[in-house]
């Protein structure tokens, strides 16, 4: 009985070695984010001091603070950015303001996480209400290189087969078409469905009255335009890259740590996709594009040479 007592012991003793051993990591784990999120900050406040503001955060119209959602009861602003997992985090804002009966975050419908009204923005706040909040909600936003992303934005909404790509398609790549396509065919100019990656790069940095609207569709803005990182001073700076950690560190610092984020499947070959399609441009047209993008490439810390393979200096 003494033997079998002692065995129980050490294998009591080993279980709570070994998560004691997990718990130190995961806080060691959070504590690197933490000051990896602190460099995110300073490097964000220090490139925003060499660019010039067009407006003053009071000077900015309402309409501008639309992307940031409100989360008082976690006292949260968080500035969605599309193709930067926001239909997730919009699953943990319905979660969080208990609109959903489940911590599950992927049981919930992806339209339903995105259908108008569901959430508050700041942009319906009244000017001394939002400074409150400016000044004391933690605040958050998760970004991702440019490019990437912005490819991310054509393959899904101007080369799939989803109700959204197609929306896309109908409202957006005929128009494109139309627009920079010589002789294109009745089937292209019907359906939109085939846009080139050059004709949506063309679209976008040759911007003309008549195509505005939709040149400044959310899902290929600049994050900077839609979430002001140099009028707003953001506390939680998360990453694409390190989305997963950088979560952890947010749902923990708003006190949410029972929702568990999706861990995200990364598709392969990201470098090799981006070298594929930038290769169908030119050095010009990148360049052009680039100059959407610069205030996101520097003010977020990205680097562009290693992902096209051009000297853009």
């Amino acid at each position: 009985m003494l033997a079998w007592n002692g065995y129980i012991t050490l294998i009591l003793g080993l279980l709570f070695f070994v998560n004691g051993n997990n718990e130190s990591a995961n806080e060691h784990s959070l504590e690197l984010t933490q000051s990896l999120n602190l460099a995110r900050q300073e490097h964000i406040q220090d490139a925003c001091r060499r660019f010039p503001l067009k407006w003053s955060l009071d000077e900015l119209p309402p309409s501008q603070l639309e992307h940031i959602l409100v989360d008082d009861n976690h006292k949260l602003l968080y500035c969605y950015v599309p193709k930067v997992a926001c239909t997730n985090w919009k699953r943990v804002l319905m979660i969080l303001a208990e609109k959903w009966n489940d911590t599950d975050v992927l049981s919930i419908p992806a339209s339903l996480a995105h259908s108008p009204g569901m959430f508050r923005n700041l942009s319906t706040v009244p000017k001394e209400e939002r400074d409150v909040m400016l000044e004391n909600y933690h605040k958050m936003i998760i970004v991702r290189n440019p490019f990437e992303r912005l490819l991310s934005a054509y393959r899904n909404k101007l080369e799939g087969d989803t109700q959204s790509a197609k929306y896309f398609q109908d409202r957006v790549g005929k128009r494109i078409i139309r627009a920079y396509r010589e002789n294109p065919s009745n089937e292209s100019l019907e359906h939109g469905h085939d846009v080139t990656f050059k004709e949506f790069a063309l679209f976008l940095t040759n911007k003309s009255e008549e195509m505005a609207d939709v040149v400044n569709n959310e899902h290929w803005q600049p994050i900077t335009n839609l979430c002001h990182p140099c009028l707003i001073k953001y506390s939680l700076v998360g990453k694409y890259e390190t989305l997963l950690d950088d979560s952890l560190l947010a749902l923990n610092t708003i006190k949410a740590s029972y929702i568990q984020f999706p861990r995200l499947t990364h598709t392969s070959g990201t470098a090799e996709k981006l070298h594929s399609y930038f290769s169908q441009l030119d050095l010009p047209l990148i360049r052009r594009l680039y100059k959407l993008y610069k205030y996101d490439y520097r003010v977020f810390n990205y680097d562009l040479d290693n992902i096209v393979g051009y000297d853009l200096g």
